[in-house]
């Protein structure tokens, strides 16, 4: 009875695997080899470091910053469309003549460049402060290609300098902006015409053959006084001048042209450009190391998306 169950339950237990400490060690030592993504998941998914106040104000001054020339990007496409939507220019007129054309293609530019920085910088996109950064690198390199297209064709600038002022005296009557920058040009440098007044003869409407009250004139911006009275314009202060001697002229009008007044200008504003172009450097230059700053800070994130 009691015995042979006994000596059963013995036996049971004599087949029973013992555990000894050699079987811990080769246990532990076998969790020691796991890889580093079993033992601690943090080890392989770190969680981002929170930005620092620097960076954070680093950010937050980039999305400003880009802001403020987006809002003049658009302001500049604003014009530009305005202008061309006034003057039907959109609806069959010479679009590539046109100078608000300018404005549109500057605003575009512009707002587009600061649009991807504004976002890159507001969502800590690497894609947009990249295309920023470029961009403005780029832009910065025609900067500087433009100004030595300055130095080294100064001499051919010049001479299509003056084709382009003799086709804003072709087109005086034709085009309002021109007609807008060619009085401008001649009332602030008082001067008239290319080399003198008497190139104003080139102009359809204002040659002696011409029919018309303006035949044998010239622009009243040439005038010496263009205001009657001293506040209303004078528009009809030029009227007949061709017609008149270079003396009698010179005491309604201005004789000397405008190339030779507008190289002085440019020569006594050397200054002031270079200054300009300087502050824009900085303005270009101060934009890209924000965005370099920000792409730094976030560099460690995107590396393990």
């Amino acid at each position: 009875g009691a015995a042979p169950r006994l000596s059963v339950q013995a036996a049971r237990l004599v087949e029973l695997p013992c555990s000894s400490s050699d079987d811990d060690d080769s246990s532990l030592a076998g969790d020691m080899d796991l890889p580093l993504a079993e033992q601690d998941p943090a080890v392989w998914y770190p969680v981002p470091p929170k930005p620092g106040t620097l960076s954070q104000c680093v950010r937050y001054l980039a999305f400003l910053w880009n802001l403020l020339f987006l809002l003049l990007g658009l302001l500049a496409l604003a014009v530009g469309m305005w202008g061309l939507l006034a003057k039907g220019s959109l609806w069959g007129a010479p679009l590539s003549s046109d100078p608000m054309l300018l404005f549109v293609l500057v605003g575009l530019g512009a707002s587009t460049i600061s649009l991807s920085g504004c976002l890159g910088a507001l969502h800590s996109s690497p894609c947009l402060l990249r295309f920023f950064v470029g961009s403005v690198v780029a832009f910065a390199g025609l900067e500087v290609l433009g100004g030595l297209l300055l130095l080294v064709a100064r001499h051919r600038l010049r001479d299509a300098l003056r084709d382009t002022l003799l086709l804003c005296l072709l087109r005086y009557q034709e085009e309002p902006d021109l007609r807008f920058l060619v009085d401008e040009m001649q009332r602030s440098l008082r001067c008239c015409g290319l080399s003198s007044y008497r190139d104003w003869e080139i102009n359809p409407y204002f040659n002696c053959s011409a029919v018309g009250v303006q035949a044998c004139s010239v622009p009243a911006s040439c005038c010496l006084d263009p205001w009657q009275n001293g506040t209303v314009a004078n528009t009809q202060c030029a009227f007949g001048v061709l017609s008149l001697g270079d003396v009698a002229a010179g005491t309604v009008v201005h004789l000397g042209g405008c190339v030779a007044q507008l190289g002085a200008w440019f020569r006594g504003q050397a200054g002031g450009i270079a200054a300009g172009a300087a502050v824009l450097v900085l303005v270009e230059a101060v934009g890209v190391l924000m965005a370099l700053k920000i792409l730094r800070d976030i560099a460690p994130v995107g590396a393990q998306d």
